[in-house]
């Protein structure tokens, strides 16, 4: 197995997001801005690449009756590192990214990652899937908080972009405007993809 195929594959021809379709919740709920993105993309992914370093690691002794629970403990644990690491760095960010923190615990990327991929391969492939899959997340959920900023507020990280003579369109800062940008988004993100191919 290559291991450039296995982080590529993460990041683009089987990106969680825009081809597989999976995380889609986290996605479409924090990304009004781009730093909410950002930090739930960092998050996910440092959740993401844990699980799949330790389940790895567990897979020969976690019996295969009890495997999901386990995968859940272990994926638990790490949520709850990130879960109170944001929390003491950052209260703001932390009020902002809300319910969404605990719910990587269930997140389908991290469960799916765990299940068809570190259950079955060794610590250095599952470390280099989480880290793929999860910078795979974080472009989409970072691209389509760049989209929504902009359009939505008029800023980006924060900063005015607009004059005071154009208004921003609200509806993308609302959750009707995720799902418009998340479906352009992986429109294009697709046709580029087989075109590539």
């Amino acid at each position: 197995m290559k291991l450039s195929k296995v982080f590529k594959d993460g990041i683009f021809s089987n990106n969680p997001v825009f081809i597989q379709l999976i995380g889609l919740c986290s996605v479409l709920g924090v990304s009004s801005a781009v730093m909410n993105s950002l930090a739930m993309g960092l998050a996910l992914t440092f959740v993401l690449t844990g699980s799949n370093i330790v389940i790895s690691l567990l897979r020969s002794v976690i019996p295969d009756k009890i495997r999901i629970p386990c995968y859940v403990v272990i994926i638990a644990t790490f949520v709850t590192v990130v879960d109170m690491s944001i929390h003491a760095l950052s209260e703001e960010i932390y009020g902002q990214l809300g319910i969404f923190i605990p719910l990587i615990v269930v997140n389908c990327i991290v469960l799916a990652r765990a299940e068809s991929f570190a259950n079955k391969n060794g610590v250095l492939a599952s470390f280099v899937d989480g880290i793929g899959n999860g910078l795979g997340y974080i472009m989409a959920i970072t691209l389509t908080g760049i989209v929504r900023e902009f359009l939505g507020s008029g800023s980006l990280l924060g900063f005015t972009i607009y004059g005071e003579t154009i208004q921003p369109i609200k509806i993308f800062s609302q959750p009707a405007g995720a799902f418009i940008v998340l479906g352009i988004l992986m429109a294009v993100f697709r046709t580029l993809m087989a075109k590539k191919a």
